[in-house]
């Protein structure tokens, strides 16, 4: 197994950040051939998700998260700036971990599809998210 933590500046808004090109940097780095890739967000108020990006889909993503899980004072977690409890619920909808296979050292990921970090926590601007390799 080869492993490693990134470190994801993700900024005070919220943001679906492409990590694919990064994953795939680290499988290379690894000498990957055949296997797993596993990502993990070690955060309470961040997920993963494969989704295509770049032709709105990440933006529609934020907006139905807003849609679901209005930032609003509904929400009994309450430090923190206005309505970042649905920060804490945000990992139950968008898990904080992705499995993506590995056929000769590349992603196996569909024409359209990235490997993101979903990070809505506009208190938090830094991440940390997990690459771990497992050979085949």
């Amino acid at each position: 197994m080869h492993s490693e933590e990134i470190e994801v500046r993700t900024g005070s808004r919220e943001v679906v950040h492409d990590l694919t090109e990064t994953c795939q940097r680290f499988l290379t780095e690894a000498d990957a051939v055949d296997g797993l890739l596993h990502v993990w967000a070690p955060h309470a108020t961040a997920g993963l998700a494969i989704i295509e990006t770049g032709a709105g889909s990440d933006d529609d993503l934020l907006a139905a998260l807003g849609d679901v899980l209005p930032r609003d004072d509904r929400w009994r977690h309450r430090h923190g700036s206005a309505g970042h409890g649905r920060d804490h619920v945000l990992p139950a909808f968008v898990p904080p971990y992705a499995s993506v296979p590995v056929l000769d050292g590349r992603l196996a990921l569909g024409t359209w599809q990235s490997i993101c970090l979903v990070d809505t926590n506009v208190d938090n601007p830094v991440r940390r998210v997990r690459l771990s390799y497992l050979a085949g």
